[in-house]
This record gives C-alpha cells, sequence and structure tokens, in this order.
C-alpha cells in the first residue's frame, strides 16, 4: 500500500474506469487499515494532532513487543506491506481480519517483506530477513502481534470509529445519488479528482497508472488518516482501493457513547436521544419499543418526531417497518 497524498510533487496514481467498474464502485470499512495507521500514529503522535485526547487514553499500556513487530514491518510512514489489509468490505470485522492474516500466502508474505527490505537499513532489515526466511513462523507472530495490538488500540474506540465511519459513507453515498459519483469523488480529498472515467490520487513519491479491468474500486473511509490524505492500493490480487480521511474527525471522536448520550438528551430529550444511540443498525418500531421501556404506540409517536426531524428514515419490509439513522441521525448521534 502507498500513502500518503502530498500537495508538493506533482505526481499521481491514476485509476482507469470502464463502464463495468464505474457501476461497481463502492464503499468499505477496514479494520487493518485503522490498526495499522494507529500504529503508525503512536510512533509519531505530534503528526497527528486530531488524535492526541486517544492517544492519552493508552496511558503506558501499548503491549511492547507487539507494538515493536509491528512497527518494524510497517514502519513510521510511506509504503506499507499490502497482506495487512484486506481488500475493504462494509461488514468486516476485526475477528475476520485477524483470522485473514494466518491465511496470507507465503508468496504474498516475501513479497511483500522483501519491499520493506529495500526500504530499510540496519537491525531492522535483519529482522525483516529473519521474517522472509521463515514465513510460518513470521505469518503466526504477526498475526498474534496484530490482535494484540487490536485489543490495546482500537477495540476500547471501535463503536465510536465503526459510527464515524458509516457516518462517511452514508453520507458520500447519498452526496452520490443526489449529484453523481464524480461529483462525489471530489469531495473525498483535496488530492483526489474524477475526470473522463479517470480518478487521479495525487501522492508524494509514487506514480502509476492502474487499470481497473471490471473490477470495479473501493473508497475507504479512515479515521487514522485524518488530517493526512490519502493511501492507494494497487496490486493485484486485491481490488483498487482509495483510502481517504473520514468526516468529522475532530479532536474528541474518541469519546464514549456516554457523552452523546447525555449531550443528545439535553437537546431531544432522553428517549429520542436513546432511540437515535439505539438506531445504529434497522430496528423495528417493536424493537424499538422494547430497547426504551416504551410502548410500541408511544414508541412510534417518538420515531414519528424523529422522521419527520429528518434524523431517521423508516421503511416497510414484509410486514415490519425499519428504522434507520439518516446522514444527519448519523452526524448528530456523534455530538461531543
Amino acid at each position: 500500500m502507498t500513502d500518503y497524498a502530498f500537495d508538493v510533487d506533482r505526481k499521481f496514481v491514476e485509476f482507469r474506469l470502464g463502464s463495468s467498474d464505474i457501476s461497481a464502485v463502492r464503499f468499505g470499512i477496514s479494520p487493518g487499515h485503522e490498526l495499522v495507521h494507529a500504529v503508525r500514529v503512536a510512533l509519531r503522535p505530534r503528526t497527528a494532532p486530531l488524535h492526541w485526547g486517544w492517544f492519552r487514553t493508552l496511558d503506558g499500556t501499548l503491549p511492547k513487543e507487539a507494538f515493536r513487530l509491528m512497527a518494524v514491518i510497517c514502519g513510521a510512514d510511506g509504503y506499507m506491506p499490502d497482506f495487512l489489509t484486506a481488500t475493504p468490505s462494509g461488514d468486516m470485522t476485526p475477528a475476520e481480519e485477524a483470522a485473514r492474516l494466518r491465511d496470507v500466502p507465503d508468496e504474498r508474505l516475501t513479497f511483500d517483506l522483501h519491499k520493506m527490505v529495500a526500504r530499510s537499513s540496519g537491525a531492522r532489515q535483519q529482522e525483516i530477513r529473519d521474517l522472509i526466511e521463515a514465513p510460518d513462523r513470521a505469518r503466526a507472530l504477526i498475526a498474534d502481534a496484530w490482535l494484540e495490538l487490536w485489543e490495546a488500540l482500537l477495540a476500547p474506540v471501535w463503536p465510536e470509529m465503526l459510527r464515524l465511519l458509516r457516518a462517511d459513507v452514508a453520507v458520500r453515498a447519498r452526496r452520490s445519488s443526489d449529484v453523481g459519483l464524480a461529483e462525489m469523488a471530489s469531495t473525498l480529498h483535496s488530492t483526489v479528482t474524477w475526470d473522463n472515467e479517470v480518478v487521479r490520487v495525487q501522492m508524494r513519491q509514487h506514480e502509476e497508472v492502474v487499470d481497473c479491468g471490471g473490477t470495479g474500486l473501493v473508497l475507504v473511509p479512515s479515521v487514522m488518516m485524518a488530517a493526512r490524505g490519502c493511501a492507494v492500493l494497487t496490486e493485484r490480487p486485491a481490488q483498487p482501493t482509495i483510502f481517504y480521511p473520514a468526516h468529522g474527525v475532530s479532536e474528541t471522536w474518541h469519546r464514549g457513547r456516554t457523552d452523546a448520550v447525555e449531550a443528545l438528551t439535553a437537546l431531544l430529550g432522553a428517549t429520542r436521544a436513546r432511540l437515535i444511540i439505539e438506531l445504529q443498525q434497522p430496528l423495528s418500531t417493536s424493537e424499538c419499543a422494547h430497547l426504551t421501556d416504551l410502548a410500541v404506540s408511544t414508541a412510534s409517536h417518538h420515531l414519528t418526531v424523529l422522521r419527520d426531524a429528518g434524523l431517521i428514515d423508516s421503511r416497510r419490509t414484509g410486514v415490519r417497518v425499519l428504522h434507520t439513522r439518516t446522514p444527519l441521525g448519523e452526524a448528530l448521534a456523534g455530538v461531543r
């Protein structure tokens, strides 16, 4: 994976899309990408002021050996091994990402690590060479370190991250349906443009032309890349991918659900605040009533008020009406 987009040098990665690629443009979420960039933030926190609050919550609890190994593998900046990030999907869980690491083929593992050898020196370079010599051992060490770091770095704040990522996808999907893919893509980052079926990402050191060849393009929001730039994934077998900074990442993004509930309660009242928080996935009227300990008729009244305010969307599916947050509701659920 190559990152970041940069504003000084005029180098570009171009993704060339055919008609079948345009119809296959989709969004994804990548726990692996977030974890690797969390490691990079922890290596150089001064470069990521939006994450200082999160970083302070770590309070010296980093698992030292796991962190050291991951830092050796991915480095503080620039290229990182592609095998650390699977092709993102909307429903990939951290557990699935960790399990995938244990099945990375030898040839993929060693190919990416050889690239890191060329980008390193001294003791770090030798350690990567040792990993290449024993791919089974390397794969197990990396997967174990990934899991240990996940629990320490991101598991405590993953619900907040997931809310931000899903809200970003919801807003951009709505924008795409309103104004078209090209117009939406121009809002991903100042270094991304879409013109005549070519998506161009300005990069710092990397130039490449990628024929998407009918595989489409994956657009992936990132919390940990906030205020930095974009990264791209171009090498097969991964699907061509652009990682971009997610909307709505402030210096207090890591603060938990209790803070949001208190703020929303002051604004909407306790019942409607609770409904907005719970509707992070589609729920029926009866499920909403059960979660808030209300009669179905009372829950329906509150849901109607929220729908009329544009905070939720309600759609009939068979005999049930399912309610979900709108992009405005997603943004409000993250109030700090």
